[in-house]
């Protein structure tokens, strides 16, 4: 299977295409920088430099061919101000599902947070409420598209601690943490589990091994 993640350098990307290198499957990563490259060859990715903020969609779509799946892991980052939560999370997710649709790959999964589509407080922060509005409307224009499998994954507040392999993963969970490791593991489950299309997942720590939890959601 060839997969290809926008938002290649990113902690989970990187996991993931560890997980996915491992396993014997073709992975390539889109980055911005050149200098990233080598943690990407590192983790037995691809390096695709493309900077999702100018490309065209041509050039997007060009990267997709031949790829049965596209993983949208891509995001501003810490520090960075509310132009930048438009123009990755919210533009370029959009730009991306448009680039999968013109290569015809339909298997496309997006990495949201949770806390979208809820109604933000007027006093959160106004990068982090900036960063939900943009989460929220790439989201919802995944959704909208008939032309993709895309499952949708909401994950809680991320940390670096070591993965448990266990979670709880359904439409809605009680707020919580959850690891990189474990987020990086449900997308590799995700991506095996076709029968996910059309689901929108939030995810947290939790008792349930990942194989199972993945299943109980379309059982």
């Amino acid at each position: 299977m060839r997969i290809v993640i926008a938002g290649g350098h990113g902690q989970i990307a990187l996991r993931l295409e560890r997980l996915l290198a491992r396993r014997g499957d073709e992975v390539a990563g889109i980055i911005r920088r050149p200098e990233q490259a080598g943690d990407l060859l590192a983790a037995g990715a691809e390096p695709v430099v493309r900077d999702l903020e100018q490309a065209s969609l041509d050039d997007v779509a060009q990267h997709l061919e031949a790829a049965d799946a596209a993983v949208f892991a891509a995001g501003a980052g810490p520090g960075s101000g509310t132009t930048r939560k438009e123009t990755v999370d919210h533009a370029a997710a959009v730009l991306f599902a448009d680039a999968a649709e013109r290569a015809g790959v339909r298997r496309f999964l997006i990495v949201s947070s949770m806390g979208t589509d809820r109604e933000i407080p007027e006093d959160t922060d106004p990068v982090f409420a900036a960063y939900l509005r943009a989460k929220t409307e790439a989201d919802a224009a995944v959704r909208a598209r008939q032309a993709l499998d895309w499952t949708v994954l909401r994950p809680g507040r991320l940390t670096d601690d070591p993965g448990t392999g266990r979670v709880t993963l359904a439409e809605h969970v009680e707020y919580g943490s959850v690891t990189r490791d474990d987020v990086a593991a449900v997308l590799l489950a995700l991506l095996d589990e076709p029968r996910t299309a059309g689901r929108t997942l939030e995810l947290v720590k939790g008792p349930t091994p990942i194989a199972e939890a993945v299943r109980a959601t379309v059982s």
